[in-house]
């Protein structure tokens, strides 16, 4: 018995140690958490209004039947490029798992891949699929290190070496709930108006009648689109991390939360196993007790 309740006691003690960490990851992914929800919903409105803003001119570049911007032309076959956006570190439930699931939607012998985060790149290295580049998942990821990762991709695309570019992450919708999700950044011909998708879904050849403003361009049109465009796929891949960052943390939190109760119901049990076996070991050593003395008597 003596033995017995020493290894109770060796359990809770080890099972202590752990809830003191995965509260301490706790806190610290609800700090995190608090920090990348703000980013990610602030950076909406500004990429809402981006879409806006070019959706009457590539409406116009995409009706023609000629050639328009290089960045918003649809090419047939070629290679695929994904950018996989994953996390650098575990700990956040299946946040990952979902992500990675998606990744066999993609051939393996028409598909190059880019990572932003470890995750991604070490799945990929195991399901031995072609990776181009690696980038570095930063707690202060900025416009900058997105800005990289966009004209990397954009170079392929513009060389011809891939016919399109797809972001595939994980989008923010609460603190519970975090989707796999792949847009399409280039060619640029999906804007989203409110829940109107333009020049996507299942029937790509729908068309949506808005009404579309008209503006006055100094110089040009096409000097225009020129600027705006690859800033817009700047913008487009800087406010996915963004998502995909806040997704990692409300993960994380959820997942160390859960952590946490899991390790006090299991004290709780491991307490009450403890004090049966040590009730059971006094009571055994009184009844020897009482026994030899009757003996002796």
């Amino acid at each position: 018995m003596a033995a017995n309740t020493r290894d109770i006691r060796r359990r809770i003690k080890s099972v202590k140690n752990t809830a003191q960490i995965t509260k301490a990851m706790q806190m610290v992914a609800a700090s995190k958490m608090r920090k990348a929800q703000l980013a990610a919903l602030a950076s909406r409105p500004y990429a809402e209004e981006l879409s806006r803003l070019l959706f009457p001119f590539t409406h116009l570049e995409v009706d023609e039947e000629n050639s328009g911007h290089p960045l918003l032309q649809k090419r047939t076959g070629g290679r695929d490029l994904v950018l996989l956006i994953s996390t650098d570190k575990g700990l956040c439930g299946a946040l990952n798992t979902n992500l990675l699931r998606e990744v066999s939607n993609f051939a393996p012998e028409t598909t190059d891949f880019v990572c932003i985060g470890r995750k991604g790149l070490q799945f990929l290295a195991r399901a031995k699929r072609p990776v181009l580049a690696e980038f570095n998942l930063k707690d202060n990821f900025s416009f900058f290190d997105a800005q990289a990762v966009a004209k990397f991709c954009l170079d392929r695309f513009l060389s011809g070496d891939a016919s399109r570019v797809t972001v595939l992450y994980s989008h923010y919708v609460n603190t519970l709930t975090q989707n796999p999700a792949m847009r399409v950044v280039v060619p640029v011909q999906s804007f989203e108006l409110g829940h109107v998708a333009i020049g996507g879904g299942d029937e790509p050849d729908t068309k949506v009648i808005v009404d579309l403003p008209e503006y006055i361009l100094e110089p040009n049109q096409s000097d225009f689109l020129n600027s705006l465009l690859p800033h817009f796929v700047f913008y487009q891949i800087f406010h996915i991390v963004l998502e995909s960052r806040a997704s990692e943390h409300s993960a994380r939190m959820v997942a160390m939360k859960s952590a946490s109760d899991n390790a006090k119901q299991i004290i709780k049990d491991l307490t009450l196993e403890y004090n049966k076996v040590r009730q059971a070991s006094i009571t055994t050593e009184i009844l020897e007790i009482a026994t030899a003395q009757m003996v002796l008597s």
